[in-house]
């Protein structure tokens, strides 16, 4: 998996402005990734970061605050049917273990995400306020959810050894799901395996990944499925130097709002 570290400061930064920007952040259980931003902006950038770092430049007074919280499991809610009063019955269908709590957003239109956090990432991230948080993946399904998803694409975002899968159906979120994977070959199991849920055809189907993409993943999974391509969609200005793929669902948490503690 790609655990190489990066980092990006535009000459325009200054912390002294931080009143002006917004930080947003995605932690994982032993690190976490960062985006400054200005408007739409890239100032500043890193990724791999050790959970200890949580201080220094993210310690400044921001405008504003976005941390993405990853999901021990979760469950999608219909809008339709969904009752603040049953979050409750909702939660025990995450089997939630002592040492975790959950949250809930409306995660679009259509579904509400309830999901369960370790407290430890919680206590990580509380001077920052729990109500910055959101879910680590609600930026990245809004902007594909923006950009027109075509019903022959399966979205992909890597993450570690976490893969989520995404698509949609006439604009709507038909299926999303993760999964953990060790290797590319892994990577193209669970993506056949999700491409027959959906009834659709490896060779008429494309997927777009994003993320921390192995080097050998675009080439593994074009030998079963008609295209790999990159995903494209952004939410903010970038240099050249840095592919717009690779920091998609950090830089989509500016789509976001919060979520609620139960």
């Amino acid at each position: 998996m790609a655990e190489q570290i990066y980092t990006y400061r535009d000459p325009s930064f200054n912390l002294n402005q931080a009143y002006d920007y917004t930080l947003l952040m995605q932690i994982d259980a032993s690190s976490f990734s960062y985006a400054i931003t200005f408007e739409k902006q890239l100032l500043a950038w890193g990724t791999n970061c050790n959970l200890n770092e949580l201080d220094g430049d993210l310690s400044a007074d921001y405008k504003k605050v976005i941390i993405g919280l990853p999901a021990n499991g979760f469950s999608l809610i219909p809008a339709v049917i969904f009752d603040k009063e049953q979050i409750t019955g909702y939660a025990r269908l995450l089997d939630v273990k002592p040492a975790e709590k959950v949250l809930v957003q409306q995660l679009d239109d259509q579904n509400f995400i309830i999901y369960k956090v370790d407290e430890k990432i919680i206590a990580a991230v509380e001077k920052f306020g729990l109500a910055n948080t959101v879910y680590l993946y609600e930026g990245w399904i809004r902007a594909i959810a923006q950009n027109d998803p075509e019903e022959n694409s399966i979205y992909i975002n890597l993450n570690h050894n976490k893969a989520d899968f995404l698509y949609f159906k006439n604009g709507n979120i038909r299926f999303y799901n993760s999964f953990e994977y060790a290797t590319t070959d892994d990577l193209a199991y669970f993506a056949a395996l999700v491409a027959e849920e959906l009834e659709l055809v490896p060779g008429d189907t494309t997927l777009k990944l994003s993320g921390d993409t192995p080097d050998d993943a675009p080439n593994k999974l074009s030998q079963f499925f008609k295209e790999v391509a990159f995903n494209s969609s952004g939410a903010l200005y970038l240099p050249d130097s840095i592919p717009t793929h690779q920091i998609m669902a950090l830089a989509a948490l500016s789509l976001c709002g919060s979520s609620e503690e139960l």
